[in-house]
């Protein structure tokens, strides 16, 4: 597992964290957003951008990512090795 982002906001109606990337993110890529005990692991659906969808995500780019479940903001985002 390697960071590559931070969630730095999160729209819960449409179900949508905002994450600050530190690393590139594509679409397929298995993701674990953490925060405390706050665990889960996921595979990135869709990524959008100033309401673009994208296939894929660079460094430093914000970024809006469909998650599964609840995230906080400050939470932090790994990117799963294959095997993980």
């Amino acid at each position: 597992m390697k960071p590559i982002g931070k969630v730095i906001h999160y729209y819960d109606k449409a179900g949508v964290a905002i994450v600050e990337l530190q690393a590139e993110l594509k679409v397929g890529d298995r993701i674990r957003i953490e925060r405390g005990d706050n665990v889960f692991i996921q595979e990135v659906s869709s990524i959008q951008k100033e309401y673009q969808s994208l296939e894929k995500a660079e460094k430093g780019d914000s970024v809006g990512v469909k998650v599964d479940q609840e995230v906080k903001e400050g939470s932090l985002v790994l990117l799963l090795e294959e095997g993980e």
